[in-house]
C-alpha cells in the first residue's frame, strides 16, 4: 500500500468542504487532478470514500471512519514538523543555565533570564547554582549549556568566555563597626587594620586576587581572619562580627541584618566582573539564541542606573 500524506490531505480537504471544486481552491490546485487523486486513494484502499451528489459529495461510512484518523495523523505530522522547524530556529528545545551564588544578585542576570523566557516560551529552561569549578566541569560535560561566572577560568580550552559587565565592589561592615558610623565613601587604606573575611580560594580566586591586589596598591597587606566557601556566606560572618569583607555592589540587595555597606573610593578600586561561559562550537539553536540575547542585553545594560536604584 502506497498511501501518501498528500492523499490524506486531499481527502480531508474534500471531506471538510463537502465539495470537490471548493476543496481544490483551498488546496491551490485544479479540480480534475484532485478528483483523480481521490479516485486513486479509493482504488488503493479498495473502498468507496465519497458519494458524488449533484451539489457536492458526502462521506460513506468508510469515509467517515477514515476522516477522523486522517485528521489526527495530519495534526500529529504538522505538529512534528512545526516542532522541528521551531527547534531549528531556537524557538523550542531545552537549555540549562548555571550561575555562581553571587551572580543572581546582579540585576542583569534575572533580567536576561526573564527576557529569554518571554521571548522563547517554548524553550524549557532549567537553572543550576554551583561554584565556578563545578559549573565549568558541568559545562564541559554538557550537563549545562551556559554559565554566568565571576572568576577567571584557568583552562578555557574548548570554551568561549564572554566578558559582560564590570561591577564596583563595596565594603561590608558589622553594623556596630566604627567605620559603619560614617556615611561617606571609604578609602581602601582605611581598612588596613581590619580583619578580612574572604571568599575561599580556589573557588573565589578572581575575587580574592582582585581584593589582595587592590589592598597592596593601597599600601597594605590585608589580614585574613576567616574564609567562606561561598561569597554570600562571607556576609553571615560579617554579621557575626568576625571581620569585614569586600563584595560586589549587587550583594547589598540582600539587606542582611547586622551588615551595612559603604562605597569605596580612591585609585585602586577592585571590581567584580560578570562573564558568560559556553562551549565552543555548540550546535544548539536554543543556546545560540540565549547567547545572542545575553550579548544584546549586556550592550544596552545601564549598570550605574541599576546599582543606584538598588
Amino acid at each position: 500500500m502506497s498511501v501518501e500524506l498528500r492523499h490524506l490531505r486531499y481527502f480531508v480537504a474534500v471531506a471538510e468542504e463537502g465539495h470537490i471544486t471548493r476543496a481544490a481552491e483551498r488546496l491551490g490546485m485544479q479540480q480534475p487532478p484532485l478528483s483523480q487523486q481521490i479516485r486513486a486513494l479509493e482504488r488503493e484502499l479498495d473502498v468507496q470514500l465519497l458519494r458524488r451528489k449533484p451539489r457536492g459529495v458526502e462521506l460513506t461510512d468508510a469515509g467517515r471512519a477514515l476522516l477522523a484518523d486522517a485528521q489526527a495523523i495530519l495534526a500529529h505530522v504538522d505538529h512534528a514538523f512545526a516542532t522541528t522547524r521551531r527547534t531549528a530556529r531556537g524557538e523550542e528545545g531545552r537549555i540549562s543555565v548555571g550561575f555562581t551564588s553571587s551572580a543572581p544578585f546582579h540585576p542583569f542576570v534575572p533580567r536576561v533570564i526573564r527576557a529569554f523566557r518571554e521571548s522563547y516560551p517554548l524553550v524549557a529552561l532549567t537553572l543550576e547554582e554551583s561554584g565556578t569549578n563545578e559549573l565549568i566541569d558541568n559545562l564541559r560535560n554538557e550537563r549545562v549549556d551556559a554559565v554566568f561566572i565571576r572568576t577567571p577560568v584557568s583552562d578555557p580550552q574548548g570554551l568561549v568566555i564572554t566578558a559582560l559587565l564590570e561591577e564596583a565592589m563595596l565594603v561590608a561592615l558589622p553594623d556596630g563597626h566604627r567605620l559603619a558610623q560614617k556615611h561617606d565613601a571609604l578609602a581602601l587604606s582605611a581598612l588596613a587594620s581590619e580583619t578580612f573575611v574572604v571568599y575561599r580560594r580556589p573557588n573565589g580566586a578572581g575575587f580574592y586576587d582582585a581584593i589582595m591586589a587592590a589592598c597592596l596598591a593601597a599600601g597594605f597587606s590585608p589580614l585574613v581572619g576567616q574564609e567562606a566557601p561561598r561569597i554570600v556566606a562571607t556576609l553571615n560572618l560579617v554579621a557575626a562580627g568576625l571581620g569585614i569583607s569586600v563584595v560586589p555592589a549587587s550583594l547589598q540587595r540582600m539587606h542582611l541584618d547586622g551588615v551595612v555597606y559603604r562605597r569605596l573610593e580612591g585609585p585602586s578600586q577592585p571590581t567584580a566582573p560578570l562573564r558568560l561561559a559556553t562551549r565552543r562550537g555548540d550546535t544548539s539553536a536554543a543556546v545560540r539564541r540565549f547567547v545572542e540575547l545575553v550579548g544584546r542585553t549586556a550592550t544596552s545594560f545601564d549598570a550605574g542606573h541599576d546599582e543606584a536604584g538598588s
